[in-house]
């Protein structure tokens, strides 16, 4: 699908990684607690719009490496199924304490507090560069199409999960909060589901 090796393995991964508790998850229900659905929305587009740019740092990246070195690309391929591995690796071993925003969420700043807080997470930009080339079809691949397709994947079940998020509000904060056996588990499933998916991607 638009170069996209395996699109709905695309959207499962995403998908194992927006439901780990992190920076993002609380920077939402905060928001929402703090300012109801209108500063959650607002948080959620902040986040929403520093991943574009990360992701478009990244794909240029990523399509810059695809088209003059094809071999090298085909390494940074390599490097990407070790590194969701290695990601699946440590969740399995996680202890099951959450991550809390790296910023306070004061009212009234929800939007330009969310797109900070994805801009200075070190890891985000890492993960895009490791994860796009995981799923590029280089026989099949369509320069800016299968690059936007992508991008707008995500964005799309950012925003599904995110208002899931925002209708859950209060609860799933106070769950994800007080249960760390809940935040456990779900970091092991999503170990398991990572290094999975890692080990079908590296023999395909």
């Amino acid at each position: 699908m638009l170069g996209i090796s395996d699109y709905w393995a695309f959207v499962a991964t995403v998908l194992v990684f927006l439901m780990l508790p992190g920076p993002g998850t609380f920077a939402v229900l905060t928001s929402t607690a703090k300012g109801g659905a209108r500063g959650g929305y607002a948080a959620l587009a902040g986040l929403m719009i520093g991943d574009w740019l990360l992701m478009l740092a990244a794909l240029v990246g990523v399509a810059a490496i695809l088209t003059a070195h094809p071999l090298l690309f085909r390494a940074v391929q390599c490097l990407g199924v070790a590194y969701l591995l290695w990601v699946g690796a440590q969740l399995l071993r996680a202890s099951g304490k959450v991550n809390a925003t790296p910023l306070p969420i004061a009212p009234g700043t929800y939007f330009r507090q969310g797109f900070l807080i994805t801009l200075i997470n070190p890891k985000a930009i890492v993960f895009y560069m490791a994860f796009f080339p995981l799923f590029i079809d280089p026989v099949r691949y369509q320069g800016l199409g299968t690059l936007l397709a992508m991008g707008s994947t995500i964005s799309l079940l950012t925003f599904a999960y995110g208002s899931l998020l925002i209708l859950g509000g209060n609860w799933a904060a106070r769950r994800l909060r007080a249960n760390a056996p809940i935040s456990r588990w779900m970091s092991r499933f999503a170990g398991v589901a990572l290094i999975g998916f890692g080990a079908r991607l590296a023999t395909e």
